[in-house]
């Protein structure tokens, strides 16, 4: 099994108690006006209709699943990370490395039995965790599938991966359900925001949601072997010319999160999607840009999650 035996994922308590039921009922009545995400479209997607941003209807639909080896180090271990690729997102971002998933719709409709039965079988292949990507537009679907997983003796911690535009009132629904939050930060400024991934207010939110996300579950805390249990993990993505603000973020991280921090910047920016008519973003970053964001974060003190021996050009 992937996690260590004396380990116990938080939303088994709430199982026992019956709360994670409750969560899961009040998530759905939320479909009906939808409020899930922080663009609170409030569309009825119980009758079908789609999210304004995510396009997604009253079932959540997958792109893929399995074991995943590319993902951080902590989630990665000896028997990979989990991994439920989730279609669609509640961001336009122009740069989008999948964009046949988030914005091109590849996948198909499930129902939560059959995302259970992945959860369980992500299990019983060795993974450290489950780690749902994409998840914010999907969080009653997620919850549902939990239920029925925990039920059927779901033991691996839970792993929310997002972008990290997400509503305060659905981190609610998931304090003690998650163990392991890793949100995107993209942006300091909300005009680039604005521009490259098609939501003005993403750092406001982004701030909020990460301070709580903290709050609820701590810094990483790893097992003896290094792998993560519990705790925030923050991606930053370096972009040509300082896009992403890396110096405001890490300062953010630094003395309003925590400065015990951890985050991977990375360098593994390019061209992709509608990037090339988007200049600067129509180029990779420079090695000089990714040492200057990698200082940034180690001048402000936080835990560097991985360091990368040389910049990976990819394009």
């Amino acid at each position: 099994m992937g996690v260590s035996e004396r380990f116990e994922p938080a939303y088994l308590q709430l199982l026992r108690s019956g709360e994670l039921r409750h969560r899961v009922a009040e998530a759905h009545a939320r479909l009906g006006a939808c409020d899930l995400c922080a663009r609170e479209c409030g569309v009825n997607r119980h009758l079908g209709a789609e999210g304004a941003g995510c396009r997604t209807g009253e079932r959540a639909w997958v792109s893929g699943y399995g074991p995943h080896v590319g993902e951080e180090s902590p989630l990665v271990g000896s028997g990979g990370s989990g991994t439920i690729f989730i279609t669609w997102c509640n961001l336009r971002c122009q740069f989008c490395q999948n964009d046949e998933i988030s914005q091109g719709g590849d996948g198909r409709e499930v129902e939560p039995e059959e995302l259970a039965a992945m959860m369980l079988s992500l299990q019983e292949q060795g993974c450290h965790n489950v780690n749902l990507v994409s998840p914010s537009h999907v969080v009653p679907q997620l919850l549902a599938a939990l239920l029925i997983a925990a039920q059927a003796g779901l033991r691996l911690p839970l792993v929310y991966n997002t972008g990290g535009y997400d509503s305060l009132k659905t981190l609610a629904l998931l304090d003690g359900v998650v163990d392991i939050y890793m949100p995107d930060m993209k942006y300091a400024d909300a005009d680039a925001a604005r521009r490259y991934s098609k939501i003005g207010n993403y750092p406001v939110v982004n701030q909020a949601a990460v301070r709580e996300m903290r709050r609820q579950v701590g810094d990483l805390t790893l097992d003896r072997h290094c792998v993560a249990q519990r705790g925030l993990l923050v991606r930053h993505l370096v972009l040509p010319e300082g896009l992403a603000g890396t110096a405001e973020i890490v300062r953010f991280l630094r003395d309003e999160v925590s400065p015990h921090t951890h985050v991977n910047v990375m360098q593994q920016y390019r061209p992709c999607y509608r990037a090339l008519d988007l200049p600067p973003l129509n180029r990779p970053i420079t090695h000089q840009e990714y040492a200057e964001a990698v200082r940034l974060a180690e001048e402000a003190g936080l835990r560097l999650t991985e360091r990368y021996p040389r910049l990976v050009r990819t394009w």
